[in-house]
């Protein structure tokens, strides 16, 4: 009964065809529906004649009129957002969820199959679609620019990650040797040099092994380097390129890390992933800046038992490493600051623990202040500039 009354609520003058994609490499499952139960199709992953193809059969099927209105949803994952940008193209609706957002079933063992997952998905989009706000988080699709602008940095990382991972490497091949050296430009001249408990060289084998190995490392700080140079040539364009002191009415990303680098205890390795990984982004307060940096409490109070879960860590975890490095430097080099103040008062006094609990704090507090910074001008209560630089009231 109630599901009939829903059906015929959504084939009225207000027609809409839910839409839920399951996206596997090979294959797509597509869930349609007007509100009941959902009917499936498989295709081919990434066929988008194919897609429309099925779109405009759904709308025949439910007997919808061609221009009734289609919402559609899938999750985020390997295959970005180039889907969601194609369906838009469409004149649909989309949504992309986040999948850690999606309500399951807490039963020990639970069936997982594409088909299961569609439905849910199907289900989900039509509570959505129909007021329930809260059965799920979606995401903030970038631009093109902005998804672009981001790979610089986020190689980056994983560039830095690649070199430790040589570096480690090196060492632990050493090790298993007895040798104990550092991986630097002298380890051409080390491998040469160096011997064995008995006195002996090291074995071609294990020395070409470890020459690889540092080749490789070499050719990875070098692309670390132009990816460094590049930034900071950017950045040097932008300031002989102002005409005033930088304010956040300039809106550009590149005067925002400008400004950001003007700060003591921040430099340009710092800001570039702040401002292209986060601070890009439209937040209408602070509460929003936190909770997408995953720096919210996580209280639980139930009962009589009530206690702090700690940070939820539901957001950005570049950011919020970032920030949580960054806040150390902060408390370093602006030992004036109003934030530094609050943590030497409540967690400097105590142990490594309460400064670790405190650090986080700082992190939270220094998001806030520099967005706020960053794109209101507001410059941090107490904060200091590096000598030469000065900021427009």
């Amino acid at each position: 009964m109630i599901q009939a009354t829903l059906e015929r609520q959504d084939t009225g003058n207000g027609q809409v065809l839910y839409m839920a994609f399951e996206l596997s490499h090979s294959t797509w499952k597509l869930a349609f529906g007007i509100g009941g139960n959902p009917r499936m199709i498989q295709m081919p992953a990434r066929d988008v004649k194919r897609l429309s193809e099925e779109i405009a059969k759904a709308k025949k099927r439910f007997g919808l009129w061609d221009k009734a209105g289609v919402v559609s949803c899938y999750e985020a994952g390997r295959d970005g957002f180039w889907i969601h940008r194609h369906v838009v193209s469409l004149g649909v609706e989309n949504m992309v969820v986040d999948s850690s957002s999606i309500e399951v079933n807490r039963r020990k063992r639970r069936a997982k199959t594409d088909r299961i997952d569609a439905t849910k998905l199907y289900t989900m989009l039509v509570r959505y679609a129909r007021g329930e706000k809260g059965v799920w988080s979606v995401v903030r699709v970038p631009s093109r620019e902005d998804e672009d602008e981001r790979r610089t940095h986020r190689e980056l990382e994983r560039l830095q990650k690649e070199r430790g991972a040589h570096s480690a490497r090196i060492k632990s091949l050493l090790v298993t040797q007895g040798i104990v050296a550092e991986v630097d430009r002298n380890l051409p001249e080390l491998l040469e040099s160096a011997r064995l408990w008995d006195g002996s060289s090291l074995s071609p084998q294990l020395k070409g092994e470890i020459e690889r190995e540092y080749s490789r490392m070499k050719e990875v700080d070098r692309q670390i380097r132009e990816i460094h140079e590049w930034q900071r040539d950017t950045v040097k364009a932008a300031k002989g390129e102002e005409k005033a002191p930088f304010t956040a009415s300039q809106g550009q990303k590149t005067q925002m890390v400008m400004g950001l680098t003007r700060l003591r205890g921040i430099g340009e390795r710092s800001a570039w992933p702040l401002v292209y990984e986060f601070l890009w982004r439209r937040f209408t307060n602070r509460r929003e800046v936190a909770g997408a940096a995953g720096l919210v409490g996580t209280p639980y109070d139930s009962g009589e038992s009530t206690r702090e879960q700690g940070i939820s860590k539901a957001g950005n975890k570049r950011i919020r490493r970032l920030m949580v490095e960054v806040g150390w430097y902060w408390l370093r080099y602006q030992p004036g600051s109003a934030i530094t103040s609050w943590f030497n008062k409540r967690f400097a006094q105590g142990g490594k623990r309460m400064r670790r609990i405190g650090i986080v704090g700082v992190a939270r507090r220094l998001l806030i202040a520099l967005w706020k910074y960053a794109r209101f001008g507001e410059v941090p209560e107490g904060a200091r500039f590096k000598e030469g630089e000065t900021v427009a009231a």
